[in-house]
């Protein structure tokens, strides 16, 4: 791992006066240093990736600096219409440095929702004709290639990127929380079992990017029930309430349950009042609400400042007035909202954190997927 205040003096002198992006593991510890060195609004939390590129391109039309925008690869397809449309040389011509951590790099052995776009990266960068390095952990010259990331974007007039591989801007993922500073106490876990619990006997659960997938998937193992009628969904950040949503249209006498996360629900934030308008009495969309990136390392999300039941209601959801923070307020909520004329929300404050003994999610995505479909092809049809 490189030496990180280091690293921030680098950009800095280079002129770096801006920072925006997504957070990720493999940039942990340098997402977690950037509020320190570019406080003050100079460092913004985006939503997705493309909101990121858009809010440097801002920054560049008003001080002529060279902002950084850091993702994790998966991100790039958030990032390729503003990237093409925007700050490409043929439009408006806007440079800028892409910190891309490169997830599912070839020969890493990364998770099946990784490899592919591991494999795409470089691709996608030369597709785009934007000029990229990658930092390797034991590469000295890392610095030297921020360096040239900075001044080629200057001199070119467009994005540079560096692709980021693992072990070079962050140790190790982090996952604790200290319990005395939580404002709310109950945790992600009670919170999903809760909701397995009071759902009905044959409801059909798509649970987000993450650690709901992996407790979701261990608390019906504690349980010994079945994992036929759940659809993890390991990759595709912020669209898991659409995936439930294209259930719930073909699936209308069966309650479907959306466990999301507050930066999933924010990523793609636009999919709330699509689905919410529909004519979807079953489908129940419930934001876990821990107001952090908590996968990537903990970096917070805006989630514990936006209204998300408020905005939910705006939307066109069936809500409750505010959110909940208990179990018994969440099992009271989940049997009211069974009963509801069109999608229902429910926010969920939860603390930080998941217990040290959480068993790691491991699946085949592709077998998991013909599991749902089957279940769902077999099962008997209900009367309406």
């Amino acid at each position: 791992m490189i030496d990180l205040s280091a690293f921030y003096k680098l950009l800095k002198t280079e002129g770096v006066d801006f920072v925006t992006g997504v957070p990720d593991t493999l940039l942990n510890d340098f997402c977690l240093g950037l509020d320190t060195h570019w406080p003050n609004n100079s460092h913004v939390i985006a939503a997705n990736e493309g909101n990121a590129i858009a809010i440097a391109a801002g920054r560049h039309l008003a001080t002529g600096t060279i902002p950084l925008v850091y993702m994790q690869n998966s991100g790039m397809g958030n990032a390729v219409n503003p990237l093409i449309s925007l700050t490409n040389p043929t439009v408006y011509s806007i440079p800028m440095v892409l910190l891309i951590g490169w997830r599912g790099k070839p020969g890493s052995g990364d998770w099946p929702q990784h490899q592919r776009q591991g494999e795409l990266s470089p691709l996608l960068l030369d597709a785009l004709e934007i000029p990229y390095q990658t930092l390797e952990s034991n590469n000295s010259k890392c610095a030297e290639m921020a360096s040239w990331a900075v001044r080629t974007a200057r001199k070119n007039q467009k994005p540079t990127a560096l692709l980021v591989s693992k072990g070079v801007l962050a140790k190790k993922e982090k996952s604790g929380f200290e319990a005395s500073t939580q404002k709310y106490q109950l945790s992600r876990e009670n919170a999903i079992r809760t909701i397995v619990q009071n759902a009905t006997h044959d409801a059909i659960f798509v649970a987000s990017t993450g650690r709901i997938t992996r407790e979701l998937y261990a608390i019906r193992e504690d349980l010994g029930q079945s994992h036929d009628a759940d659809f993890l969904n390991v990759g595709a950040m912020g669209h898991s309430l659409s995936i439930a949503t294209g259930l719930a249209t073909a699936e209308p006498k069966r309650q479907v349950i959306c466990l999301d996360g507050d930066g999933a629900a924010i990523m793609h934030l636009g999919s709330l009042p699509i689905s919410s308008n529909l004519s979807l009495p079953n489908l129940i969309h419930v934001v876990l609400n821990n107001g952090v990136h908590e996968s990537v390392g903990g970096q917070p999300t805006v989630g514990h400042m936006a209204n998300l039941t408020a905005i939910a209601a705006a939307s066109g959801y069936r809500s409750l007035d505010s959110f909940v923070e208990s179990a018994e307020e969440l099992g009271q909520a989940l049997r009211q909202m069974q009963n509801s004329h069109r999608p229902s929300f429910i926010e969920v404050r939860i603390q930080k954190g998941m217990r040290t003994t959480m068993p790691i999610l491991k699946i085949i995505p592709k077998d998991q997927k013909q599991r749902i479909m089957n279940h769902l092809a077999n099962a008997p049809k209900l009367d309406g």
